[in-house]
């Protein structure tokens, strides 16, 4: 009887229960033998479901035992040339092992190291190589073109291999992140920085995962309307398995099961080793991450043992060494491959006496010989040749690997190992042996780089693999070859004039208005990709459901239970509207894949991702900053935006901040307008800048529910809108005059102050409506550099916002829904000797009618006159005691405690 017997059966005590599941366990073998492993599952599954229905309870498990997925009978034969591909391999491996080291050896003044890793790759090579020469296609004629989110620590060895392939140059190694002169090669994969190299930026860990999804999902959504034909196209995404703690790697894997996304393989490379020490050191990280994958509808494939082991596994009769195998832990697999063979023939092998005996005519070095699955190109061909053949769901390949896989005694598998950047004299020479690569002793300090002649086997080879596959890889596409052209403001007619009389409608109706008559154009509406975190009838746009459908990859199987109804709930195949659930993280997500079309695709297309604003940049702030490095182009709408007016929901739904957290984005361009002509002459210059000019640039605009009549556009008043503010409203009265500055909803405030100032103080003012304090602020910080590096220049630029100002008399005022460091930022543009009084919503929301909010967070007209006037006392032009007197007036509080501590 087998140990596996013995642990698991409860009743193998008895002699005829042992015969009865050795009976069962032969029927079994007999079925895989004739039948394969297909009619062998669909028998277990007829057992399992007969069991279930007769009313035992039989747990399922979604664990598999501790061993590869793809049995030897079963793997197909690998097509490649072995020998060659493994010099190649090591060529690389030395190489990116190089850059990083040559890289440290110099310590400037300051003392700071670049830095850099060379264990990721080390741990990932042959995995690279197999897609490298075997899978990844590149975008050519015959094919759209493979995507691929590459580890982000493993990017040395994507430029090691680039090297080989003539794309990098020896001097653009020799500035591996040293990037500042323009020659030098960044730390991970940032499309920003190398904008024909790298296409997705894989770290912060966990974002690529997220974002590989919804890319996968954006190619099925780009088939299914016709627009692009990517059925032949994969994402593959390669993932750290200490990476899969980040909440963001498995967060969504549920939607790509539900999507069916078969055109996505991920890829977990399970070292057992984090930053720090162990992912697992207790457990099993394959085990675990196969529950979770199988648990969630994926296909999931293990790729644990190499070839070596095949023949020990062939003879474990009994099952003693995958018992074994089982019961060991990673922590006890880490500390193997950082020792001996020795070291493993006691620890390992010395579990049992009957697996010392089997390998007692092994060698201490065979038994260090034995592989990891992620390191034979032969199981790993294999892996990949099933992931790709798979259909009808996602699949994740588990494999197994070393962390620092040939870096010896000093890297290999030790804890310390991730941010190892250098190596001594000895691990040089011992990484050099291990790798046979052809450089002598006496140049191994000088760490050269090494790259066989152009007709060398290997470089022939590995350039006919990729010429093969289509070309190069990492590639990316800074432009798409079509050209689109952006509407005239006019097409906007409707959101540009004012109001009927009596009648009232947000902001964000007129940009759903906008969005309406986009979708009705013949060229751009096709290319219109609405996306909704579950939001749509907030934002007024249910009646896209019915217009454009909500994109299904199965369509609709139910009657909808408002199909009476004029806007009834509609999916369909081919639907244009991406309706994401409650779900802003991957509503983002989705919104890269479509911002990034341009270059993924070659088509361009037009994202409006609309969401209550507080649940944008504070909670997808880091995938917000990944966008801009992946240089997106599309618009982001926060809805009911501003801390007082979504005057119902209270603390956690009010924003008061996410202008400030947009302008930290250098390539997000932000504006906070108030009225629906602002909205549309701002949009339809995006359009022009991102769709027709294509410039890298996306928007951020904010829209508020708040219902008020529209003043429509008055001629010329578009540049400042665009530039950032311009004149809404004049009043004279008398002799004093000051500023009033506005945006959003809080505008109305300071035209109602106005009017405030006029009647009750006989004091004049302008309105000013600001659209970008923002936009004011970056201009005006380019015109001050050019000054300081341009001393002589007479006719140096002003800042707009300076130069407006400068032909204005009197204090200013700025009010907004946001904390007051977002009009702040104008303060150093503001012309010499005046005052500039700012009034925000700092402090934490509530819930409450919206003048009562204004009036806590001190922004409403009231405020606005108040600071007026105690600005004009400060100047000496108004006796302190008519700031005393509007504090009575008008009934604050003094003693009412400060809003940001309340």
């Amino acid at each position: 009887m087998s140990s596996l017997d013995q642990n698991s059966n409860p009743a193998s005590a008895n002699p005829d229960a042992a015969l009865e599941t050795q009976e069962w366990l032969e029927a079994l073998e007999a079925v895989l033998d004739r039948e394969g492993p297909q009619r062998a599952h669909y028998l277990l599954e007829r057992l399992t479901d007969l069991a279930r229905r007769s009313g035992s309870n039989i747990p399922y498990s979604p664990h598999t035992a501790y061993l590869n997925t793809i049995p030897v009978g079963l793997e197909p034969n690998n097509p490649g040339d072995l020998a060659i591909e493994e010099r190649i391999r090591s060529y690389i491996r030395w190489n990116a092992m190089a850059m990083v080291v040559k890289a440290n050896q110099e310590t400037p003044a300051d003392g700071g190291s670049l830095g850099g890793h060379i264990a990721s790759f080390a741990s990932l090579a042959t995995m690279i190589e197999c897609g490298q020469n075997h899978f990844w296609h590149a975008e050519n004629e015959n094919h759209g073109g493979d995507l691929v989110y590459f580890q982000g620590h493993t990017s040395p060895g994507m430029y090691a291999r680039a090297f080989l392939e003539g794309s990098l140059t020896e001097e653009q190694m020799d500035n591996f992140r040293q990037e500042v002169d323009g020659k030098g090669l960044s730390s991970y994969p940032h499309p920003k920085l190398m904008p024909e190299f790298w296409q997705f930026p894989t770290v912060s860990m966990g974002l690529g995962p997220l974002m590989g999804i919804y890319q996968a999902r954006f190619l099925k959504y780009l088939h299914a309307r016709g627009i692009q034909d990517t059925s032949g196209r994969k994402v593959w995404v390669f993932l750290g398995d200490g990476e899969m703690d980040e909440p963001e790697s498995l967060g969504a894997i549920g939607v790509a099961a539900r999507e069916g996304l078969d055109n996505l393989i991920f890829v977990v490379n399970c070292n057992l080793q984090r930053l720090d020490g162990p992912v697992r050191g207790n457990g099993k990280i394959i085990q675990e991450l196969e529950g979770t994958f199988r648990g969630a509808g994926w296909n999931v494939i293990k790729l644990i043992w190499g070839g070596y082991w095949d023949p020990l596994l062939a003879r474990d009769k009994e099952g003693v060494l995958r018992q074994v195998m089982e019961d060991t832990i990673d922590g006890e697999y880490q500390a193997y491959k950082a020792n001996d063979g020795a070291y493993v023939r006691e620890n390992f092998f010395g579990k049992d006496p009957r697996l010392l005996e089997m390998v007692s005519r092994m060698s201490d070095q065979d038994i260090w010989r034995l592989n990891r699955g992620g390191h034979d190109p032969n199981k790993v061909y294999a892996a990949f040749d099933a992931a790709v053949k798979h259909e009808g769901q996602p699949t994740v390949i588990l494999a197994k690997t070393i962390k620092g896989y040939g870096m010896g005694h000093i890297g290999q598998a030790k804890n310390p190992t991730h941010q190892q950047k250098s190596l001594d004299i000895d691990s040089i020479r011992e990484f050099r042996d291990r790798f046979n690569i052809p450089i002598s002793d006496d140049k191994l300090e000088d760490l050269p780089y090494f790259k066989p002649a152009d007709d060398s086997p290997e470089m022939q080879y590995m350039q006919a693999r990729r010429k093969a596959l289509g070309g190069y890889l990492p590639k990316r596409r800074a432009k798409a070859s079509e050209q689109l052209k952006a509407p005239e403001l006019e097409v906007f007619k409707a959101v540009l004039e004012p109001t009927a009389e009596g009648r009232e409608i947000s902001t964000t109706q007129a940009f759903v208005r906008v969005l309406n008559q986009l979708l009705r154009d013949k060229e751009l509406g096709p290319r219109v990709v609405p996306i909704l975190a579950d939001e749509s009838r907030t934002f007024g746009m249910e009646g896209l459901f019915r217009q454009i459908g909500i994109y299904s990859a199965v369509g609709q199987k139910y009657t909808p239970v408002d199909k009476d109804q004029v806007m009834y709930y509609r999916e369909d195949k081919k639907g244009q509207l991406l309706q994401e659930g409650i779900n802003e993280l991957g509503a983002f997500s989705s919104w890269v894949a479509a911002a990034t079309s341009y270059s993924s695709n070659n088509k361009i297309m037009i994202p409006f991702f609309i969401y209550y604003s507080m649940f944008g940049f504070q909670r997808f702030g880091d995938l917000a900053w990944a966008a801009g490095d992946m240089q997106a182009r599309g618009f982001i709408l926060g809805g009911t935006a501003g801390r007082t007016t979504l005057n119902g929901e209270g603390l956690q739904h009010e924003d008061g901040q996410s202008h400030i957290q947009a302008s930290v984005i250098p390539n997000c361009v932000s504006y906070d307008p108030a009225f629906a002509h602002e909205v549309a002459v701002i949009m339809r210059d995006g359009l022009r800048r991102m769709v027709q000019e294509q410039e890298d640039v996306y928007y951020y605009i904010t829209l508020m529910n708040e219902n008020y009549a529209q003043p429509g556009l008055k001629s010329g008043d578009e540049d400042g809108i665009l530039r950032g503010m311009y004149k809404f409203k004049s009043v004279d009265a008398g002799k004093l005059k000051v500023q009033l500055m506005g945006s959003g909803t809080i505008l109305r405030e300071v035209i109602a102050a106005q009017e405030l100032l006029e009647k009750d103080w006989g004091v004049g003012s302008d309105v000013w409506s600001v659209t970008s304090f923002t936009e004011l602020r970056r201009e005006g910080l380019d015109c001050e550099r050019y000054s300081l590096l341009n001393p002589a220049d007479k006719k140096a630029p002003v800042p707009y916002v300076t130069q407006k100002l400068a032909e204005t008399d009197g204090p200013i005022v700025a009010s907004t829904d946001y904390i007051k460091a977002f009009a702040d930022q104008i303060r150093a543009f503001v012309p010499e000797g005046r005052i500039y009084r700012v009034l925000g919503t700092d402090g934490y929301g509530r819930s409450d009618y919206r003048y009562k909010l204004r009036e806590h967070f001190e922004v409403d007209r009231h405020f606005v006159v108040l600071s007026a006037l105690r600005a004009l006392a400060d100047e000496g032009k108004l006796p302190r005691e008519k700031v005393l007197e509007a504090i009575k007036k008008y009934g604050i509080n003094p003693e009412k405690a400060n809003p940001h501590h309340a």
